[in-house]
């Protein structure tokens, strides 16, 4: 059977009303309430020594907390200027830097965004330039570590899960990240049972066959509009979705050991923990 874990996406209101304000006291405090995973944004930049990365780094491993890392937003593989291209691969290249330095195996990032050209033109353009990059940065990850790009919430955004899994296969390196709030948005709710969880997975195995077992996951309630995503929310939400308790059973049935982080807004570590008793009581009914 699988062993999935579970994690925030940062650290949670609760962890700072409690006093705490350093990266270093979060592997503890994680650990503290059962989770076994924790995402570490650099989304406006890389603002962090690769000295202190370590230290952190090793403070995780000492409560065997696994650490993900998550790369700059102003990534952007289909911006057609090639000086700003070649910031995007240098944005992954650090990125690399520090997941050596955390002892992380996975980074995830956005791909694209359409600008001003048409879908089909920006996601030609994205794939070129993977094409193109990968080859580089697999020398620095190697055999064990990943770059994981994400399903994105918006419209203008390059990101359906289908786009994400034909991009994997680009690569051995690259694993997608199935963000299922933004997928759940951009589709104006159309995640309503397993089956829709189900379409998601059947596809990625069609094109990536067991890589698609170690998944990474992004989870949580995110409220939508018609151009998509508008503001992430917690699990207390009834109105937009998706629901963790029609993932599980997917999760159980096809034998996965994904990462799950949870984005939820404010409560990420409380709603990481709600989905592991969730999953560890369904898989109990299941023996």
């Amino acid at each position: 059977m699988g062993k999935i874990l579970f994690g925030p996406a940062g650290n949670s209101q609760s962890f700072f009303d409690e006093g705490h304000s350093s990266t270093l006291e979060t592997p503890k405090w994680v650990s503290e309430r059962g989770l076994d995973l924790f995402e570490y944004s650099f989304g406006q930049g890389y603002r962090m020594s690769t000295e202190t990365a370590v230290k952190i780094g090793e403070e995780f491993k000492k409560y065997n907390i696994e650490m993900s890392v998550h790369a700059p937003y102003f990534i952007n593989f289909a911006n057609p200027d090639e000086e700003m291209y070649a910031k995007s691969v240098g944005y992954l290249a650090t990125g690399i830097k520090f997941l050596k330095s955390f002892g992380a195996k996975r980074m995830v990032f956005h791909p694209a965004s359409c600008g001003k050209m048409t879908r089909d033109e920006a996601v030609k353009l994205m794939t070129d330039r993977l094409k193109e990059t990968m080859p580089k940065l697999e020398e620095e990850l190697g055999n064990d570590l990943y770059l994981c790009p994400e399903t994105m919430g918006k419209t203008m955004q390059i990101g359906t899960y289908k786009e994400i899994i034909d991009l994997c296969t680009i690569s051995p390196r690259l694993l997608p990240t199935f963000d299922f709030g933004h997928i759940n948005a951009l589709t104006q709710g159309s995640l309503k049972s397993a089956d829709d969880f189900k379409r998601i997975f059947n596809y990625s195995f069609e094109k990536l066959g067991d890589r698609t077992k170690i998944a990474h996951i992004h989870f949580s309630k995110i409220q939508y509009g018609a151009k998509g995503e508008i503001r992430h929310l917690t699990f207390a939400d009834e109105v937009y979705g998706p629901r963790f308790e029609d993932l599980v059973n997917v999760l159980i049935d096809y034998d996965l050991s994904c990462h799950i982080i949870c984005e939820s807004s404010g409560t990420m570590a409380e709603d990481s923990k709600t989905m592991k008793d969730i999953y560890l009581k369904t898989l109990a009914n299941h023996k």
